[in-house]
């Protein structure tokens, strides 16, 4: 799905064949629901070519959780018209999702610290030693090599969305337009299915999005504004190990 997945574990005797699954069904979900094949079954169902009764049960079942989503945001995210032509297009939750359940794979084969990046969302289990949490880094807007803030996570995830790698490409289902407001969301919870998700509505959202994310218990989000503000939920304090700029925090 047009990005990179790596992996850092650091359980010993965690056989080869369980990381080969991670991976492997990582390359199952792109098949299955790329954008950018042509022959995956979302893209023959965005033009058409695939009735939604005929599709996979794991299709459905993604297909159902976004009418979820799009009900749940008020339509802040809608997967039916995410595409870039306005079609079908279920990544914002997939990519999460895929990363999760990948996840469970090493769960099932006994790790218990490791952390999946894909593409700067992240799944972290465990403890990246002894005694520390994960520590994951959310981009400066302006210096790539410079974060705005540090988070310190376990057994949770987080997800990002914003415009800085790629322009304007976060567009509001509701309007049709970009999403304006803010650099990019951050948000951290359980599960990186939804927290993916819920960075994408909140980031359409605004300012707004925030109060939203937590209204979702276990979720926390941060935002970074078009005027250089950080500002976030106030339950995100637990995560947060530092920051940079002017903050305030949003009860």
């Amino acid at each position: 799905m047009g990005t990179v997945v790596s992996l850092e574990l650091r359980d010993q005797g965690i056989p080869a064949d369980a990381v080969d699954a991670v991976f492997g069904h990582l390359h199952e979900v792109d098949a299955r629901f790329s954008t950018y094949r042509p022959d995956s079954e979302v893209s023959r169902l965005g033009r058409g070519a695939l009735e939604p009764s005929a599709a996979s049960a794991e299709v459905r079942h993604v297909l159902a959780v976004c009418e979820q989503l799009r009900r749940d945001s008020g339509g802040a995210f809608d997967a039916g018209r995410a595409g870039r032509d306005g079609r079908l297009d279920p990544s914002g939750y997939v990519k999460g999702w895929a990363v999760e359940e990948a996840a469970w794979r090493l769960d099932d084969a006994g790790a218990h610290d490791y952390l999946i990046n894909a593409g700067g969302d992240v799944v972290a289990r465990g403890e990246a030693s002894p005694g520390h949490r994960w520590r994951v880094g959310i981009r400066h807007p302006d210096q790539p090599d410079k974060v705005a803030a540090v988070f310190a996570v376990r057994d949770g995830a987080v997800a990002t969305s914003g415009t800085y790698e790629r322009g304007d490409h976060i567009v509001d289902p509701r309007t049709g337009q970009p999403a304006r407001g803010l650099r990019s969301l951050t948000v951290v919870g359980p599960r990186l299915g939804f927290v993916d998700a819920y960075a994408t509505a909140a980031f359409v959202m605004g300012l707004a999005g925030l109060a939203w994310v937590a209204t979702h218990p276990g979720h926390e989000a941060l935002a970074i504004t078009d005027d250089d503000r950080l500002v976030w939920t106030e339950g995100l304090a637990r995560y947060l190990v530092s920051g940079t700029g002017a903050a305030t925090a949003l009860g």
